[in-house]
């Protein structure tokens, strides 16, 4: 894993981000390399590296409140869309993010963004 994306560069501002939903607790925002027509990255706010390291279920539930918030939003809940959160080899920053991506991927060639995972 690289260094914390989340909190090196977006949290502190060094990145700008296109800011979807935001709350006391959770960042959602347009994904800065998407790969799906559409596609938001929704994150606590404290660094928590991984879904297994989350202490506090309450803030599970905000980021699903939140990721349900933007389903409404955008008028997603009669349509395609996915909620994927990865882990181990398939989680690229070490701060524990969700991926809201409805549409097309935009490489229909690559497994992971057809929803399959390479074995």
């Amino acid at each position: 894993m690289s260094a914390d994306f989340y909190c090196d560069s977006v949290l502190s501002g060094q990145v700008p981000v296109q800011v979807v939903m935001e709350t006391q607790r959770v960042l959602a925002f347009e994904h800065t390399r998407p790969t799906w027509q559409m596609h938001v990255v929704i994150i606590p706010k404290q660094h928590i590296a991984r879904l297994v390291d989350v202490t506090d279920p309450t803030l599970l539930s905000e980021l699903l409140e939140v990721a349900v918030a933007i389903i409404r939003d955008r008028d997603l809940a009669g349509t395609n869309y996915k909620l994927i959160t990865n882990g181990g080899s398939y989680q690229s920053t070490p701060h524990l993010h969700l991926h809201l991506v409805s549409g097309s991927p935009l490489d229909p060639h690559d497994p992971a963004q057809a929803g399959e995972m390479a074995v």
